[in-house]
């Protein structure tokens, strides 16, 4: 029953939606043919115009630009080092009645001076019984020609990490130390070289 109810209604329905967009299709169309004569009506004709050009005459006519004048040579230099004139003003030096011992200023001794500090390296099997940060005190001598020698640990908080602080202290260099412009030996320099395990 219910198939043929299907059917009894279907069919009928189907022809009347079949009519319906039937119509509205040809309505469509209709319109968009009175479009279309409109658009005829209405149509504007434009025709670009040409003009032929002589080029005889075109040649003629033409003028090269004229170009701005050059700007003038900068000025002859008559200095030959080329330096600009330093007339200053010119004042008189105040007379001061006071006794003053300034010396010369310059003073060519020194004490030894480090140009090259070559960090440790944390030594692997210290790593199991270091703290997060150990210390190590030393004591060298810098020779005259600016090494460093006589190495010896003063303290430090962990003695495994000695030998590796000595070898960084090896590997130092230093300005050597200068009496009457010769220089001397710098005994008795102390320092300090931490180690930090970083994570």
């Amino acid at each position: 029953m219910g198939s043929l109810g299907r059917l009894i209604f279907g069919i009928p329905g189907a022809a009347i939606v079949t009519a319906a967009l039937f119509l509205a299709m040809a309505y469509m169309i209709k319109q968009t043919a009175k479009l279309d004569e409109e658009r005829d009506a209405i149509s504007i004709d434009i025709t670009a115009k040409l003009q032929d050009t002589d080029i005889n005459n075109a040649n003629k006519e033409f003028k090269r630009p004229t170009l701005d004048t050059p700007p003038p040579p900068p000025p002859a230099v008559n200095d030959p080092s080329n330096r600009p004139a330093l007339g200053g003003v010119a004042a008189s030096i105040p007379q001061l009645d006071v006794n003053l011992k300034i010396g010369s200023g310059f003073n060519p001794d020194r004490d030894a001076q480090p140009l090259v500090r070559i960090p440790p390296q944390y030594p692997e099997r210290c790593q199991t019984r270091a703290g997060s940060k150990e210390t190590v005190f030393l004591q060298f001598d810098v020779t005259p020609d600016g090494t460093t020698t006589n190495i010896q640990v003063i303290d430090s908080t962990n003695s495994c990490f000695n030998s590796a602080a000595s070898r960084s202290v090896e590997r130092w260099k230093y300005q050597p130390k200068i009496v009457d412009n010769e220089p001397q030996w710098r005994r008795g320099v102390q320092t300090q070289i931490t180690f930090e395990l970083t994570e």
